[in-house]
């Protein structure tokens, strides 16, 4: 087991193990960086084939919600938390109650939310034992319309700059994947006037998308090759890695995937080849922004006006790519370094 010996650590405040006999709990929870406030992330369950695995997963989504927080203008810093257990076999409302009990013990660090492999029912679960939870079924929000809006605003700012249009009449989008997300944001650029073309496993979500959207169907492993003006990965990550990168026939990578780069050097290959890309980490921020704004003052016109804000962010990051001669994923990092204040 590796911890300060990790590729992935990266001068992490705190890492926590742990676990509840009765329960069968084992978690993991990062803190990254707290300098803008109690780390926020999202719990992970996952059936993970080691514990170096599930530490190397832990350290690197724990950095990479500090750097979102950060350039979403969140008074957060960035944490997660993984529970090493299959999500469907082993997953029960009193395993999530004694992870309430975990975060509960870290006074307030580390606010705890649904990832991969949990809900909104499991918040629940973990509200009976700590305040310091969001996304919980019942008080909260569906996140995913936010995130899907906040993609939308960033394609539109990224069409601006690589295309140097402000309307998406016409634009051609390939969209991988047709999830909450995927789909949500598929209707809304046909409703503003793009051309779409699509790619998804869910036979149900593509019949719907040709039928009510008019898009093109294509396999999901050949849509990044498609003709397209825009690029929208989102379902898996590294999605953009040795075997796409020279295919791509788009002139902007704009999506809601996680984690698109399957390196760095993806990332540098994008901008040789003149492809704008937005940092996933900054155009896919609308759901946790919107986490931000749930409670009994929620007001949804401000909470999507906030999220309407990530199109700025790219706007900037965009222009100090520019000026500095640097990759779009670079200049975004180095942005959100200042946000934190990451000493050098």
């Amino acid at each position: 087991m590796t911890l300060f010996t990790s590729e992935h650590f990266d001068d992490h405040e705190q890492v926590v193990f742990a676990s509840d006999a009765t329960t069968g709990l084992k978690a993991i929870i990062a803190i990254h960086n707290t300098n803008r406030g109690p780390a926020l992330g999202g719990c992970r369950m996952w059936a993970y084939d080691s514990e170096e695995a599930a530490i190397a997963d832990v350290l690197r989504l724990s950095r990479g919600m500090t750097y979102k927080n950060a350039l979403a203008n969140l008074p957060w810093g960035g944490g997660k938390s993984v529970i090493i257990a299959d999500a469907v076999s082993d997953k029960t409302p009193a395993m999530m109650e004694a992870m309430g009990v975990a975060v509960e013990r870290l006074n307030g660090r580390y606010i705890v939310a649904e990832d991969v492999g949990t809900t909104p029912e499991d918040m629940v679960e973990i509200d009976k034992a700590t305040d310091h939870v969001r996304g919980v079924k019942g008080k909260g929000f569906d996140p995913s319309p936010a995130t899907a809006y906040g993609c939308f605003a960033g394609i539109k700012a990224s069409v601006k700059e690589r295309l140097g249009r402000s309307d998406l009449e016409g634009i051609r989008v390939a969209v991988q994947g047709l999830g909450h997300v995927g789909y949500d944001l598929a209707h809304q650029l046909r409703e503003a006037g793009a051309d779409l073309v699509v790619a998804d496993l869910n036979e149900n979500a593509i019949a719907k998308a040709r039928n009510e959207l008019g898009a093109k169907v294509v396999a999901r492993d050949a849509i990044h090759a498609e003709d397209v003006d825009v690029f929208a990965p989102c379902a898996l990550g590294a999605v953009i890695n040795d075997e796409t990168v020279g295919a791509l026939k788009a002139k902007i990578v704009a999506g809601s995937a996680n984690n698109q780069l399957a390196a760095d050097r993806h990332g540098q290959a994008l901008a040789d080849r003149g492809i704008l890309y937005a940092p996933d980490y900054v155009i896919n921020a609308g759901g946790v922004i919107h986490i931000y704004h749930e409670g009994p003052n929620y007001d949804k016109q401000r909470a999507f006006a906030h999220v309407g804000e990530i199109a700025d962010t790219l706007a900037e990051i965009y222009d100090r790519a520019a000026k500095a001669k640097v990759p779009t994923h670079v200049a975004a990092d180095r942005l959100a370094e200042e946000r934190f204040g990451k000493r050098a």
